[in-house]
Order: C-alpha cells, then sequence, then structure tokens
C-alpha cells in the first residue's frame, strides 16, 4: 500500500516538475482573490507567509533615511499607505506551487525599492534603471547557476536567458547550492525557481534543451538582442559556436573557470574583428568541430581553452587523476560561489559601460593571500661549462707515457669527429669536448651539459662517452686507421681529468667494421612495437658484438610475461623519477625541449621526437610542473605516469640488459661501447630500438649511493623493484652489474628523429 502510495505521489511530483513561473494574486481584483480563495479551498496543506507589515515598516524607514522614527510614527505612516484597507489586501500574494507555498510581499515597484535599497551607492538609481533595460544570457548553470543567482541578488538585468540540457545530479552538490529534493530537475528549471523565490518579479526566460545550431541565433537576439553572453558551458563545440555567433551579433562574451578564477572578456561589441578566444583557436579548423567524436580529436580544442599552463598546481595534479581515481575535473563550491560573484561584478561594469578591456585575467586566491611560508626547492648548483683555456691546461699536464697520434691530419680527424657527434647520449646531452693537441685527441666531460641528479657518480656521462668512442674507433676502422685508448690518463685531476686520451695509428690490415655503415642512421624509436618475436641468431649476433667491448653479460627477456614484469618496473620507476624533485627538474627544465621549429633543437629531447599522442602531449604539459608532482606524490597517487613507458615497453620483442663487471667508470665507459655495437646490429637487421634507464640509474644511486637525495619511501620503493629486477634477469650481484637497458622492437620510423650539436660545437684543434 505504501509503495502505491509513494509512486503516485513521485508521478505527481514529476508532473509539477517542469513548473518554475510563480502566480501572482492581487486580491483587489474580485476575479484575482476569488481565485486565490479557491486555491486556498483545494490545497488546504499549502503553507502561507505573510510578513506584509514588517515589509511595510521597511518601505516607511527606506523612505526617510535621515531620521530615527518611534514605532508609533511608523505605524502611522504604514495605516496612511493601506489608507483603510486590510492589510490582508495591500501589495500582492505570490504562489509556488513547486514548494506549495503562498508569500504576501509589496507589489513589484515596492518590493524592487526596498529589496535594492541596500545597493546604493554601489548601484545608483539611474544605473539600477539601466541595468533594468538590460539582456542577459548565460550558457551552462553549474559556475552559471552561481552568475545568475548573484545577479538576480543584485538585480542587475531586466531579462535573463539561462540554457543548459543537464538535470541536477548528486555530484553537482558539492558546488551548486541547491537541496537534495532537486535531484534529478533540470538546472534550468531549478535556477529559475531560484531566482523566482529571490525576486518574482525577475524575467527569466529558459533554454532547456540547452544550446544547439537550431537555437543559438534565437537564444542572443529573441525578444531582443542579449548586451551579455556568460559562457559557463562545458561543450567545447558550444564555447566556440557562441563566441562565433556572438561576434557576428556584436554580442561581449565573458567566461570564468572556477580554478584560479581564471576570467576571460572577449568585446565582440568594441572589437567586431577580435579573434575567437583571443586567438588561441585560430589555427584550427572550426569548421570540423561537428565531426569531432573522441576526446583525441576534441584536445587541439581543449586546450587554449583551459590553459593547460596556466592551471594551479592542484588541477594539474588532479587532471592526472581524471579516468583514474576521479571521473572528471574537480571543482569546489568556494571557487565557484567566488567566481559567480566576480563574474556578475564584471558583468554589471561591462553592461554599464563602466569596462570596455578584452583579455584573460586570473583571481588567484593562492598567490593573493598566503602566510609566506612556502619555500622553493633549492636545487644543487650547476656546474660552470668547461672551457678551451680549461681544455689546453689540462692537455699540457698530460705524462709523455700517453700514447701520440703517428697518422693524424685534418681530413681524418673530421671524418672521426663527424661519427663522435653521431653517437647516443641520455637526453641527448652531448656532454663531451673533444680536443685536438696535434699529438692525438683528447676526450672531455663537460659538467654543465652532463651535471644531473641520474647521473650518479658520473655513471651517465661514461656510458655516453664509451658510445663516442666507439663511434670514433668504427669511423677509424673504415679509414684504415687503429686507436691506441688510454682512460682516464690524469688521474688525480678530478672531475676535470680527461676521459680519454686517444690516438691514431695507420693499420693497413684493419679491414672496416661493417657497422659503420650504419652510424648515420642509427636513432631512437619510441613508438609502440608490433611485439612480433625475433629471430634468436639476430640476438646472437647483438650480444657476440656487445660483449667484443668487454662487459660481463649482455642478457634478453623475450617470454611475453617477462616483458610484462619489466614493463611494470620501468613505468613504476619512470613515475618515481618525476617525484623526484631534482630527477623531475632533469627532465622538464634541462632535458625537454618546446619549442615549434625541430630543426632549431640540437640537443636535448624534442617533445616531437616523443611521438606523443594528443592526450600525452596534455599529460607532459601538467606534470611539467614540479609543484603538481609534489602533490601527487604525497597524495601516492599517479599511476597513470607509469603508463607511457609501461606500454612501450609491453611492446617490446625483447629487452636487452648490458651488464658490466663492476660500477667503475673504465666499465661504464667499456658498457657504452657495448651499448652502440649492440644498437648498431639491430639498426642493420631494421629493428628499432629504445633505451629505457630509470630504473638502472636509481638502481645505482640506491646500491652505490645510499639512496641519497631520494626519499625514504622513494629508496624503499626502488628497492622492492631492484629486487624482482636481480631475480628476472637472474643477476650475479657480485659479477654483473646492471649499465644499460633498451628495449627491441618492430615499428614505423619516428616522424622526427634527434638533430646533434654541429662538430665545431664540441671539437677544437690546436
Amino acid at each position: 500500500m505504501t509503495a502505491k502510495i509513494i509512486s503516485e505521489r513521485i508521478a505527481a511530483t514529476e508532473t509539477a516538475n517542469g513548473t518554475f513561473t510563480p502566480t501572482f494574486f492581487r486580491t483587489t481584483d474580485p476575479e484575482q482573490a476569488m481565485a486565490l480563495h479557491r486555491l486556498l479551498e483545494s490545497k488546504p496543506y499549502i503553507q502561507v507567509y505573510d510578513t506584509i507589515l514588517s515589509q511595510l515598516r521597511e518601505v516607511v524607514k527606506t523612505d526617510h533615511p535621515s531620521k530615527t522614527m518611534t514605532d508609533g510614527e511608523i505605524d502611522e505612516k504604514i495605516e496612511e499607505r493601506l489608507a483603510g484597507r486590510s492589510s490582508a489586501d495591500y501589495g500582492v500574494w505570490v504562489y509556488y506551487p513547486w514548494s506549495e507555498k503562498l508569500v504576501h510581499l509589496l507589489d513589484e515597484q515596492e518590493f524592487i525599492y526596498v529589496r535594492t535599497n541596500r545597493n546604493k551607492y554601489k548601484i545608483t538609481d539611474q544605473e539600477e534603471a539601466l541595468l533594468a533595460t538590460r539582456r542577459v544570457g548565460v550558457i551552462g548553470l553549474s559556475v552559471g547557476q552561481s552568475v545568475s543567482l548573484t545577479m538576480a541578488m543584485e538585480r542587475t538585468f531586466g531579462e535573463l536567458r539561462i540554457a543548459d540540457y543537464d538535470t541536477l545530479e548528486i555530484t553537482n552538490l558539492n558546488r551548486l547550492r541547491s537541496g537534495v529534493f532537486n535531484m534529478g530537475l533540470l538546472k534550468t528549471v531549478l535556477v529559475a525557481r531560484e531566482i523566482a523565490e529571490i525576486d518574482p518579479f525577475l524575467k527569466v526566460t529558459c533554454y532547456h534543451e540547452g544550446i544547439n545550431d537550431n537555437n543559438i541565433d534565437d537564444f542572443l537576439t529573441k525578444g531582443g538582442k542579449l548586451d551579455v553572453l556568460i559562457d559557463e558551458c562545458d561543450s567545447v563545440d558550444v564555447k566556440i559556436k557562441s563566441r562565433v555567433a556572438a561576434r557576428k551579433f556584436g554580442i561581449p562574451v565573458l567566461m570564468e573557470a572556477s580554478d584560479r578564477c581564471t576570467v576571460d572578456i572577449e568585446r565582440f561589441d568594441l572589437e567586431p574583428d577580435r579573434p575567437i578566444l583571443h586567438g588561441y583557436v585560430d589555427h584550427l579548423d572550426l569548421g570540423q568541430m561537428r565531426d569531432l567524436k573522441t576526446m583525441e580529436e576534441k584536445l587541439p580544442y581543449i586546450l587554449p581553452i583551459v590553459g593547460i599552463d596556466t592551471m594551479s598546481p592542484r588541477l594539474k595534479a588532479s587532471a592526472v587523476e581524471i579516468g583514474q581515481t576521479i571521473n572528471t575535473w574537480p571543482q569546489l563550491a568556494s571557487a565557484v560561489t567566488m567566481g559567480g560573484g566576480i563574474m556578475a561584478d564584471i558583468c554589471r561594469k561591462v553592461l554599464l559601460r563602466q569596462l570596455s578591456v578584452s583579455g584573460r585575467y586570473f583571481i588567484d586566491i593562492d598567490e593573493l593571500i598566503t602566510d609566506g611560508n612556502t619555500k622553493e626547492i633549492e636545487f644543487p648548483a650547476e656546474p660552470d661549462p668547461i672551457t678551451l683555456t680549461d681544455i689546453k691546461a689540462l692537455s699540457a699536464k698530460l705524462p709523455a707515457t700517453v700514447p701520440v697520434s703517428t697518422a693524424i691530419d685534418a681530413a681524418i680527424t673530421r671524418k672521426l669527429m663527424d661519427a663522435a657527434v653521431l653517437a647516443p647520449s641520455a637526453g641527448n646531452n652531448q656532454p663531451w669536448k673533444w680536443y685536438n693537441d696535434g699529438k692525438r685527441l683528447l676526450l672531455f666531460d663537460d659538467p654543465a651539459r652532463s651535471f644531473a641528479f641520474a647521473n650518479y657518480d658520473n655513471m651517465i656521462t661514461h656510458l655516453s662517452m664509451g658510445s663516442a668512442i666507439e663511434n670514433v674507433d668504427i669511423a677509424a676502422s673504415a679509414a684504415g686507421m687503429a686507436l691506441d685508448v688510454v682512460l682516464f690518463p690524469l688521474k688525480a685531476s678530478g672531475n676535470l681529468n680527461p676521459v680519454a686520451a686517444v690516438a691514431v695509428k695507420a693499420d693497413a690490415g684493419r679491414v672496416a667494421d661493417p657497422l659503420f655503415a650504419y652510424l648515420k642512421s642509427r636513432h631512437t624509436n619510441r613508438k609502440p612495437g608490433d611485439g612480433t618475436a625475433i629471430d634468436t641468431a639476430i640476438l646472437d649476433e647483438v650480444r657476440t658484438e656487445a660483449m667484443k667491448a668487454g662487459v660481463s653479460s649482455v642478457k634478453f627477456l623475450t617470454e611475453k610475461d617477462d616483458i610484462s614484469r619489466i614493463a611494470e618496473i620501468a613505468g613504476r620507476s619512470d613515475k618515481l623519477r618525476m617525484f623526484i624533485p631534482e630527477g623531475h627538474m632533469d627532465l622538464f627544465r634541462k632535458e625537454m625541449r618546446w619549442g615549434n621549429d625541430p630543426a632549431k633543437i640540437k640537443d636535448g629531447l624534442d617533445i616531437k621526437t616523443l611521438d606523443l599522442k594528443p592526450k600525452d602531449q596534455v599529460g607532459f604539459r601538467v606534470i611539467r610542473d614540479g609543484r603538481a608532482m609534489q602533490l601527487l606524490s604525497d597524495w601516492e597517487a599517479g599511476a597513470v605516469l607509469e603508463n607511457m613507458t609501461k606500454d612501450l615497453m609491453a611492446t617490446a620483442s625483447a629487452v636487452c640488459l648490458i651488464s658490466g663487471r663492476d660500477f667503475s667508470p673504465e666499465s661504464c665507459i667499456n658498457a657504452g661501447r657495448a651499448m652502440q655495437r649492440a644498437w648498431l646490429v639491430t639498426e642493420k637487421h631494421g629493428l628499432a630500438v629504445q633505451p629505457v634507464m630509470a630504473p638502472i640509474f636509481h638502481f645505482a644511486r640506491m646500491v652505490h649511493g645510499n639512496g641519497g637525495g631520494m626519499s625514504d619511501q622513494i629508496v624503499a620503493k626502488f628497492a622492492e623493484m631492484h629486487h624482482s629486477f636481480i631475480e628476472l634477469f637472474n643477476l650475479s650481484l657480485t659479477a654483473e652489474e646492471p649499465l644499460f637497458m633498451f628495449r627491441i622492437f618492430r615499428s614505423e620510423e619516428p616522424a622526427v628523429k634527434s638533430i646533434r650539436l654541429d662538430v665545431d660545437d664540441v671539437y677544437y684543434s690546436n
């Protein structure tokens, strides 16, 4: 029985859910008095509110602002107004059918007079009269609800047009001021009702279907052109199209994003040729928007609207969690409320012609009001570049025992250096400086280029130097030359010790290394692989060539389960790297290059070489903010940061690990030479390679540097992964030091490849 009654009541409630206009009864009109009587008889449960005498007292006090009146004087003035009528017949009775409430109010002019009295002189009488003629449109009723209600309270419009197709859901209640009984109600109906309950005389026109191609012109012009359009909708399509239409009709557009209270003002009324969204989308084909279906397709339009680089750190960190631990962009009631107030204030000034600017503005409370205790992370001072003066001074200290060249001329040296600059280096930092002292080639580390958190004990530098030495040796073989390489010829010269002294000698019997043919074509490929198996003969060749450099072992993972396990380790390592402030700085401030012209980027990692999908490009720009990364670390969140590396690793056909005999500089240089030989073999067979080094670098710091610079929590996580890593590759801890890891796979060529510094940038001669 109860269920039946509830069902009937639900049906009755839903029937009334479209109602948002109150009914007026002026009992001095006999017909309206009778209609009110019938209403009260048919609905005895209606709640009646009658404070008319209190309202009349406010009228009297408002009429006499300079006089302090006694209660008797006020009552006397009220009687004069009533002029013998019953107070029940004064003013108007307003019935709100959705809440079954009947309220006795002053009639329109007196109601407005008293209700807006506290606006003066923030808003003058003349301004109030002008605002009463203005038309404002609001699209989107989340932030738009706060804007609409604030404008209604200030009474800064004559007509308000509101558009939204959505209904109130429980997830809206964290930022929309409403009761739980309104869930399921159209937002247009909700806002229109709330405005009517504040001021039943205000005109509100609802577009319950939202904005579309068929009604946008009506919304902007029907019944009189809008004076201001306020865009607070979520749809990129509607945002663009509404601006195109507003510009056509010369209507200014305002928008507020609750994050950092970002305010956009576009004065199409004053600037008829003003570009949409300040020109941020000028490079896009706006005519294609109707065909956009996926997020990938919409992102190029979303980015300039959101302002990905100007988002707050907390929103950037939250964006990383969308689709992971949250469903969509977060918003807070405090921000929405503040944004509603600011947007109403700006709108009033535009309507009154008191503001004529266009642009994007920020009212960031976190920046304006702070306790001053926030400290920037202090990073170690970066070393100065090595100079030619330093190089010459060190060269002069070389002992006589260091071999000298018997055959070295400018043409041969140039060929060797052409090969040297093609060597790979971590982050494409190219840390080498070569010097021809007339007797031999000296290889130096430029600490300004190699300085990095991941470069523990110069491990990365030595790997890179090994690859450069190997390139020179391979090129020498093609020229009928042999090398005599002495590592670290000045043992006591500290960090500026030359990495190597290379004597070049004629060797008529030396056969050209077949790998020479692949020096120029070798490159990093960051595209997904197809996962197909690689012939074991090719992997054996990779191992054989790499072992020529004197490393301890070259091992492969080829089983899918093993590749999945190493992919997990690699993904987690890349994420943890970004949670280390210095590691994050290395990647985003030192390695990454964000320019638009790849031809001008000769070092570092041009973002285009990463072959990122649009959504991943967004992610990279979000996680570029170290403050956002710190928040994700504090929250123990950011699982999605593992995915790019993990997903790429999972597409590998094989994962190769080169291990040295120990962690000495010499061992790292040999590993660099082995790395280059292995890489050239894969190039020979048309295979793709991507180094995956975050686990290796951080394991080295953890094992050999006691985890210095990493938090205890991060060290513990790397320690856990290190154990799995050793087990996975079946390494002997006393004889195999993991020094270089890369994935091997089949894939198409990358669209953009890293460019190297010119020889003249890194080579000096005596």
